[in-house]
């Protein structure tokens, strides 16, 4: 895996500061009822007959589902590793004593300036969306931050880019046996070797690929 150029980098992680307020206004209100059961909080894994080669073997987290569409963040397509300290001299920050790396993932191909953090239910934020009581999405420079102090989330996959799709398109697309669904554990999310994933979550899936 390449390392992200630190060009490329400058570009991509300060998105992290206009993402929240795109990712909550992207997600329904409290007092909206959806009119189909969703999938968010759920994985969406690519059948083996899969075409499109953008999803072909991904495993996709789904944040939002309802009835104006659908999107996600991909879990299974690393980037590569880069410096935390590099990473703050992107944003401008003072790097002080920051040390590790950050481990870059491929969301999808809609918008790969946009950068995410799903990470574990230990960590919040106000603009944090909750998606089961393990799993959480925050999309800001402050997460970073605190990862960078050592008081982020245990668990972490920051991504950029998301995968989208129109009203009842993800439908069709099941109802296809293009996807099959699976829990959301976040062994597969976290800590499975990323070579395992889709076939991990395939075994779990409900339509059985």
């Amino acid at each position: 895996m390449s390392v992200i150029g630190f060009r490329r980098l400058c570009l991509i992680v300060a998105a992290f500061a206009l993402q929240t307020t795109l990712l909550r206004a992207a997600l329904p209100g409290s007092d909206e009822a959806p009119a189909r059961p969703s999938l968010a909080g759920q994985l969406l894994v690519a059948a083996p007959s899969m075409g499109d080669p953008s999803f072909k073997r991904t495993v996709i987290l789904i944040v939002q589902h309802g009835p104006g569409g659908a999107f996600g963040i991909v879990i299974n397509k690393p980037i590569g590793e880069q410096p935390l300290a590099s990473v703050f001299k992107a944003l401008g920050q003072k790097e002080g004593n920051v040390t590790g790396s950050v481990r870059i993932f491929s969301g999808g191909p809609v918008q790969p300036e946009l950068g995410f953090v799903v990470h574990s239910a230990d960590y919040r934020r106000p603009e944090t969306t909750t998606l089961t009581d393990r799993l959480s999405v925050t999309s800001s420079v402050a997460i970073l931050r605190d990862i960078g102090d050592k008081r982020g989330p245990a668990k972490i996959l920051v991504a950029f880019g998301c995968a989208g799709w129109g009203p009842d398109q993800l439908e069709h697309e099941i109802k296809e046996h293009a996807w099959g669904t699976a829990e959301a554990d976040p062994t597969l999310v976290f800590d499975e070797d990323r070579d395992n994933v889709w076939e991990d979550a395939r075994k779990r899936s409900t339509e059985h690929l």
